[in-house]
């Protein structure tokens, strides 16, 4: 296998369940992912199989879009369903009143890392003081930026869902506090899909029971590879570059080539295969990383 296959990860598994799941059936260890779901959540989650884990930790688009539900008046410690109710509050926020609040609130700003998170303090994850029922005020925040921040239903009283698409690293969850704080409201998030995560969409993903039932003709199977998305398609924003034999053998062999195009990173291809990344800077070209054997 080699390839990238995007699951729509169903509510209740951990990115890791996932994972564990699928080497078993797939009869592989050799499986990555990028981008973790909080159990709550479904959606993209997009695994890297074989040699195509090379890509995880490459620079990639990194943006993600979700569709967030937000119901006010109540409060978790958790931020979401996962933990009970702590504190509950009488709420009458409008849709009118919820629109507008999404409309003002800021695009970019510094968010607090949430309590419970593998994020750590002094060596410490925080979910750790978390759960002895500590506080930590001087937790890290982090520059989030959001591109879209749009309304789309009223579910319940109180409840509504909406939309956004935002840069890596924003926790749904803390926005969804954020949000509420600054209507001088509480609020829990009650439902979380990822549509997009980077280059990759919920129109691409496969669900479990679609992926275990070609698993079960063969984990290796034509049924299986099927599913899988080329390595490349990760880099679809680099430019690509055709090598010739020479070039082909040179990076192959890691020797540094002269070429005159613009700097940048390139998708090099060699007889219509994808080989790997390459960086060009001063007419020089580099190998970055190969996804190609080298006999």
């Amino acid at each position: 296998m080699n390839g990238i296959l995007v699951v729509d990860k169903p509510s209740g598994w951990t990115s890791f369940d996932v994972i564990a799941k699928l080497r078993g059936a797939l009869h592989t260890r050799k499986i990555g992912h990028s981008g973790t779901l909080d159990p709550l959540a479904t959606g993209v989650l997009p695994l890297f199989a074989g040699p195509a884990r090379k890509a995880v930790d490459l620079p990639q688009r990194q943006d993600k879009t979700y569709i967030a539900n937000i119901k006010f008046g109540i409060r978790t410690p958790t931020a979401d369903l996962e933990s009970e109710v702590c504190e509950r509050r009488p709420c009458q926020i409008t849709q009118t009143e919820f629109i507008r609040c999404l409309a003002d609130f800021p695009r970019a700003y510094d968010q607090l890392v949430p309590m419970y998170s593998a994020v750590k303090v002094n060596g410490q994850p925080l979910y750790k003081a978390a759960r002895k029922g500590k506080q930590l005020e001087e937790r890290p925040a982090r520059p989030v930026q959001l591109q879209e921040l749009s309304f789309l239903q009223q579910l319940d009283e109180c409840e509504f869902s909406f939309r956004v698409h935002c840069s890596k690293g924003t926790y749904i969850r803390m926005l969804v506090e954020d949000l509420a704080k600054s209507m001088g409201q509480i609020a829990v998030m009650t439902g979380l899909r990822r549509i997009q995560s980077g280059p990759f969409s919920i129109e691409q993903a496969h669900t479990m029971d679609e992926i275990l039932s070609c698993a079960a003709a063969g984990g290796q199977s034509e049924a299986v590879n099927r599913l899988l998305l080329p390595a490349d398609s990760v880099f679809e924003e680099c430019p690509s570059l055709n090598a010739s034999e020479e070039l082909a053998r040179r990076l192959l062999n890691g020797a540094p080539t002269h070429i005159s195009k613009p700097n940048g990173t390139y998708r090099v291809y060699y007889q219509g295969e994808f080989m790997g990344l390459a960086q060009l800077e001063d007419r020089v070209l580099r190998v970055k990383k190969l996804f190609c054997d080298r006999d």
